[in-house]
């Protein structure tokens, strides 16, 4: 299974990368595809929207920060899970 979650990143202060990466791998193990920025100190974020949506149209599941930041970015409004794509 497939998780969308936090992986950090900055040593003094806390920079975290969004990233799609394997439920089983630790928080700093190797990463399926980076899919966005998160920095809480400057409140700033950056989202790759059609990643994102790719591994959510094929059932990762977000973690409750990462579910909290794609609702403010406004994600979910363009994300229609029935519609499934096989390429």
């Amino acid at each position: 299974m497939v998780k969308l979650r936090l992986k950090r990143c900055g040593r003094k202060q806390a920079v975290y990368r969004i990233v799609a990466i394997d439920v089983r791998s630790r928080r700093e193990g190797r990463d399926l595809r980076k899919v966005g920025f998160y920095d809480p100190i400057k409140n700033q974020t950056y989202l790759n929207v059609p990643a994102i949506l790719y591994f959510l149209e094929r059932g990762a599941q977000p973690t409750e920060t990462v579910q909290d930041i794609l609702k403010k970015a406004g994600v979910f409004k363009e994300f229609r899970p029935n519609q499934t794509k096989f390429n």
